[in-house]
């Protein structure tokens, strides 16, 4: 198996709803049906569809609550964490953290979408984010 990720499909409560959110931050996507949609998010996917169909269909109970997983848009600089919070807030979402120095070095802050999926929005100053928007770890190429 190569190391890498292709897609993170969100369970979400109204796929029309989230897609509108997505797309009030600049992001452009299709639907092949109206009820799954798909965001070409660098070399990755993100997907969202309602929830209790994600569920089924990833042969899991659904809880409800947090899933354990928390979202990432790394930054080139402190000032693109803020910018990114206000555009975030902006377009529906509850900042769950406002941009702040770390513990590790860096500048990140939490939004909430629509559905509560957490997303950092961090500057790593030991990462750099290529010219094509990949987040490139200190040592690797």
């Amino acid at each position: 198996m190569d190391q890498r990720l292709s897609l993170i499909t969100l369970g979400v409560a109204d796929t029309a709803a989230s897609n509108a959110f997505y797309e009030a931050l600049g992001w452009k996507g299709q639907s092949p049906d109206g009820d799954v949609h798909f965001f070409q998010a660098g070399s990755m996917i993100v997907g969202l569809w309602g929830r209790a169909d994600l569920a089924a269909d990833s042969a899991v109970t659904d809880a409800g609550g947090w899933g354990g997983v928390t979202l990432a848009y790394n930054t080139r600089s402190p000032e693109e964490v803020d910018a990114v919070l206000a555009e975030a807030e902006a377009a529906g979402a509850t900042i769950g953290r406002p941009g702040a120095p770390t513990e590790w070095g860096g500048y990140s802050g939490i939004f909430l979408d629509p559905d509560g999926h957490p997303w950092e929005v961090a500057h790593n100053p030991y990462w750099t984010i290529t010219d094509d928007g990949a987040t490139v770890m200190a040592g690797d190429s």
